[in-house]
């Protein structure tokens, strides 16, 4: 594309070394970060800024906006990033949300539990990727999710997302991800990602994604639609868009709209070789120069390898024959031997991806499930040493 890269990140010690050689800033301090980002622009000029993550998107709308380069507004940016406030703007927008109430953990759980509708689900307020999501069917189960939660935002750096969670009406429906984007405010749909494996709980692990959607074309315009008026409710304007839904006979429920891509490697099933690449495209967003949009003739789908058993990995076995099933593209572990695995809802990544093609989602969906099916982890017990 013709563009030199610098990375701002918290990486002064990465073994990258594209990020080892970027800007390094403390995400936890915008003020000071954004200070940086903006001094090293005097030196040379931007084309574009961008944000790769929940963490980073807040920021780097406030740089954008700073050097008068294609941004959406920093308040609509900070809305993407915080589960309570992005429901309280919905909802007075009027959009299609879960019923929700904050718990503050801090005070007596069993006194804030008055009117609650069973089942609900516990969120932390910031975390992505279902980490620290759980369902709870009752008051002990609540309790007890509440507790477990709260252990996993023990170490936030903001005292309110340490100290609160987000509490919802558990919406028993079919669950899509829209991946699209925003130019000059018009919202586009890149693909329409069916989520085939249960979501149910206790907690929410998410597996497969295949496109294009099964559903039909009204639930599937309805869908649209309340992203895009999401979109308009907290202002967003520009760049990618990744949204989470639930779909029942009611309506198509906002879970999760985020401005930014898709999340890991999920991305890559909509690579269309030279002639089209999710990053690329997104980046030729930011410099006000798009690439025109293209989208998968075939069925695509990825398979985002779950953790079953928490431990060391000592070897992955099978790889061989699920590389060899019918339509599957690749299978790629990512972590390596001796990398300690934690399963939801304490663990925030996954080990690997298979990838997909073939004539029809369902043909998709049985080729990564039986890829899966080959493959086996090897893990040792973790011991820790606690010193008395």
């Amino acid at each position: 594309m013709g563009l030199a890269v610098l990375v701002a990140s918290r990486g002064e010690h990465s073994l990258v070394s594209e990020i080892y050689q970027g800007l390094h800033i403390d995400l936890d301090d915008l003020d000071s970060a954004l200070a940086r980002i903006l001094e090293a622009a005097r030196g040379v000029p931007f084309a574009g800024v961008l944000g790769c993550d929940d963490a980073t998107v807040e920021l780097a709308a406030l740089a954008a906006n700073a050097l008068a380069l294609p941004h959406n507004p920093p308040a609509a940016a900070r809305l993407t990033r915080r589960k309570d406030l992005a429901r309280a703007h919905l909802t007075e927008s009027g959009c299609a949300v879960p019923i929700y109430r904050l718990v503050d953990l801090t005070c007596s759980i069993e006194e804030q539990t008055a009117g609650l509708m069973w089942p609900c689900v516990v969120k932390p307020l910031n975390l992505s990727a279902s980490r620290g999501v759980i369902r709870a069917d009752d008051l002990v189960e609540f309790i007890a999710a509440c507790d477990r939660v709260r252990d996993i935002i023990a170490e936030s750096n903001d005292e309110f997302e340490r100290t609160h969670v987000l509490v919802e009406a558990y919406i028993d429906g079919f669950e899509v991800a829209f991946e699209g984007y925003l130019h000059e405010g018009e919202l586009k749909l890149l693909a329409l990602f069916d989520k085939p494996d249960p979501l149910c709980g206790p907690f929410f692990e998410e597996t497969i994604y295949v496109t294009p959607s099964r559903l039909n074309k009204v639930t599937q315009s309805r869908i649209v639609q309340s992203v895009a008026r999401a979109c308009r409710a907290y202002g967003l304007c520009s760049g990618p868009i990744h949204a989470e839904l639930r779909v029942d006979e009611r309506d198509a429920w906002i879970l999760e709209v985020a401005s930014r891509t898709i999340g890991g490697d999920c991305s890559r099933c909509l690579d269309m070789g030279v002639d089209f690449n999710l990053e690329e495209f997104v980046i030729s967003l930011a410099i006000d120069k798009p690439l025109t949009a293209r989208t998968p003739n075939e069925a695509r789908g990825v398979m985002m390898i779950p953790i079953k058993e928490r431990g060391v990995l000592r070897r992955v076995e099978g790889l061989r024959d699920a590389q060899n099933v019918a339509n599957v593209e690749s299978v790629d572990i990512l972590v390596r031997s001796g990398h300690e695995l934690v399963p939801l809802p304490e663990g925030n990544q996954y080990p690997g991806y298979i990838f997909a093609r073939g004539p029809s989602p369902g043909e998709v969906v049985s080729a990564l499930r039986e890829a899966y099916s080959r493959l086996n982890f090897v893990v040792a017990p973790l011991f820790q040493v606690v010193a008395e």
